[in-house]
């Protein structure tokens, strides 16, 4: 499993813990802010804060924090 790291945008710090199944919990400004995962269409989505299932809303800041997440990781 990976360690965790740190994302800076702008003047936010988002922290990053990946889990299991390429699921990553953020971190904003050292509070608990959502999980994410990588769908199979390449798609990133923010997970259901209570049931962690998949919400298939367009997001953009999860979009940017996914794209993130792939340039660290590659």
């Amino acid at each position: 499993m990976q360690e965790p790291f740190d994302i800076e945008m702008g003047e936010i710090t988002y922290s990053v813990f990946p889990e299991e199944e390429g699921t990553y919990t953020i971190f904003k400004e050292g509070k608990e802010y959502m999980k994410i995962q990588k769908d199979d269409e390449g798609q990133w989505l923010k997970l259901d804060d209570e049931t962690e299932l998949p919400l298939f809303n367009e997001n953009e800041e999860v979009s940017v924090l996914g794209k993130a997440i792939q340039e660290y990781t590659a």
